[in-house]
């Protein structure tokens, strides 16, 4: 959780001003794959974002992307790191091409990098936005995928990931309004707070197109299916309420059905002379769960 407050709190110090202005932003290649040289020969290194823009001030800019995550992904750190270094390495291939094309460079230090001394390249800022239902539990930064020895720690270079999670959005405030009713609706339908929805949003009206975005994140087939039923128009969110909890309810039969089957299964090869272990091994289960079953069901000597 500490990590998540202190990506919120980077953006602190701009006091609430809005350093990001969608009127200022233009698209990008979301393609960073470059071509590195080894040893004599080359490789080849892709990496696509899903979403790149660039957010001009003036005549500086600064890269944003953007990676959509549904579920939780165990390498995240490093896979942002590379997309930022490929970045990085994109522009710099491109300013030293048009440096060395120019014959502007000067001096044996400048001739070496392809670089002027006063050359930069522009930052690049990448979020992940995880709208898993799930608690983000896996590493929020480079040094929580190593393993590093003792005495070693200090000497290793950590590479924070910037993480926005859906179902914790109330640490973060919005300014646009269909962005903060998209994640408040969202975060409380991951919480199951329909309640809450119901209380916010019983007199007013969101656009359906907003409808379909939350379904899409909260994985709900029957509130897209609402919201396009409006064709563009507006949506009341008390009645797709109504068509989640049906969702839900029919979910949670569908669920019922799989696990009586499965330990209808489970019990008839009992029933035929199979033990638990051989069970486990044609089923893909532990043997745990099979007695599990077979104790809640009293089969034969598992009755209690």
């Amino acid at each position: 959780m500490r990590k998540i407050c202190s990506f919120r709190n980077k953006f602190r110090k701009t006091g609430g001003k809005r350093v990001i202005l969608p009127e200022k932003l233009e698209e990008a290649d979301t393609d960073f794959s470059s071509i590195l040289p080894f040893n004599g020969h080359a490789e080849t290194v892709q990496k696509i974002l899903d979403v790149v823009k660039k957010s001009i001030n003036g005549i500086d800019l600064a890269i944003l992307g953007l990676e959509n995550q549904q579920h939780i992904h165990y390498g995240m750190p490093l896979r942002i790191m590379l997309g930022d270094a490929m970045g990085y390495l994109k522009e710099y291939q491109e300013i030293t091409k048009r440096n060395r094309a120019e014959g502007s460079l000067e001096g044996s230090e400048e001739y070496l990098s392809g670089f002027h001394r006063e050359d930069r390249l522009h930052p690049m800022i990448t979020i992940c936005l995880y709208y898993g239902e799930n608690e983000w539990d896996g590493p929020f930064s480079l040094m929580d995928m190593l393993k590093i020895p003792n005495g070693f720690r200090n000497a290793v270079n950590d590479y924070s990931m910037n993480l926005v999670q859906v179902r914790e959005s109330e640490k973060f405030s919005f300014q646009n309004r269909d962005v903060r009713t998209v994640f408040e609706i969202s975060r409380n339908i991951f919480k199951k707070d329909y309640a809450k929805i119901r209380n916010i949003y019983r007199e007013q009206e969101i656009d359906a197109q907003l409808g379909i975005v939350i379904g899409s994140i909260t994985d709900s087939r029957d509130l897209i299916n609402h919201a396009l039923k409006k064709k563009g128009g507006r949506m009341n969110m008390c009645t797709a309420l109504e068509e989640l909890k049906r969702e839900g309810v029919r979910e949670g039969i569908r669920e019922g059905i799989r696990e009586g089957m499965l330990q209808g299964k489970i019990i008839g090869r009992y029933e035929d002379g199979m033990s638990p272990e051989e069970i486990a091994r044609k089923m893909g289960l532990t043997v745990q769960q099979i007695e599990e079953v077979l104790v809640k069901n009293k089969c034969s000597i598992y009755k209690r």
